[in-house]
């Protein structure tokens, strides 16, 4: 359904060619945003999938293809979103990427690689996009964290610390723009089914011997009460809640949204 609480702005969405930041894009497209959508895939599908959407919420849509690891790319991509649409108002960061070893045995190039895409690039875009957002004394920050934003968990030393170091850049984000019209918070999901945890799901069916839907259960089971994935179209609207007249004094959370992980 499409609404029109966010006519005229533009939100840019990191990581959005599928899975969470897709959702979170329908979403915010939904309320009447304009959408840049960035993220790696076939061109000709992903030309397909942002005229779509533009289609069908009646709102405009871009892309770029800038590389979250790499700093002038994410400039250019902020200036191209400037030049396009007048500036960011609503900041999505949600590109990332997983690697999974024990510390010793952990490669440095892909905890590099991690830190830069998970927790670096959010620092590059925020600085870039908060001069525009403070002159229109209205913007909204969302940082995609994880539930391992707020634990630990074996093998994910890399991802775990970027998610840590986002929750953390989060709250001084929302604590140098408390007296703006700005906000900044962090969402925490637990497991959604994204292609990266469903290439962890594969991964446990063919080493345990199990069936997709067994492997997604036993998944489930050691981590998140509630049994259930949580869906990228929930996360969508936690972040149009964020952009909300209710959201104006949520400043600084890292709301989980994890089918009671971290109440255990």
């Amino acid at each position: 359904m499409k609404s029109s609480m966010l006519s005229g702005k533009t939100a840019l969405v990191t990581g959005s060619t599928s899975g969470i930041g897709l959702g979170i894009a329908r979403s915010l497209a939904g309320q009447g945003a304009n959408i840049v959508f960035n993220g790696f895939g076939d061109a000709r599908q992903i030309e397909t999938l942002y005229t779509d959407i533009g289609r069908e919420f009646a709102v405009q849509t871009a892309y770029h293809n800038a590389d979250m690891s790499k700093p002038a790319e994410i400039a250019a991509m902020m200036q191209f979103a400037d030049e396009k649409f007048g500036g960011v108002d609503v900041l999505v960061n949600n590109a990332g990427i997983q690697h999974v070893a024990n510390i010793e045995d952990f490669p440095v190039e892909k905890w590099d690689a991690i830190l830069a895409i998970n927790l670096t690039s959010a620092f590059h875009t925020t600085r870039l996009a908060l001069p525009g957002m403070k002159q229109k004394n209205w913007g909204r920050i969302v940082n995609l964290a994880s539930v391992h934003g707020l634990v630990g968990s074996a093998q994910k030393s890399a991802y775990v610390a970027a998610k840590h170091g986002l929750v953390g850049f989060t709250k001084v984000t929302a604590l140098e723009t408390a007296h703006t019209g700005i906000t900044c918070n962090a969402i925490c999901p637990g497991w959604v089914l994204t292609p990266l945890v469903q290439q962890q799901v594969d991964d446990r069916a063919a080493r345990d011997g199990l069936s997709n839907d067994a492997a997604k259960k036993a998944l489930l089971a050691e981590k998140q009460p509630s049994g259930e994935f949580v869906t990228p179209e929930e996360l969508g609207a936690l972040a149009v809640f964020f952009c909300s007249p209710a959201g104006d004094q949520v400043r600084g959370v890292a709301w989980n949204m994890d089918g009671g992980w971290t109440a255990q």
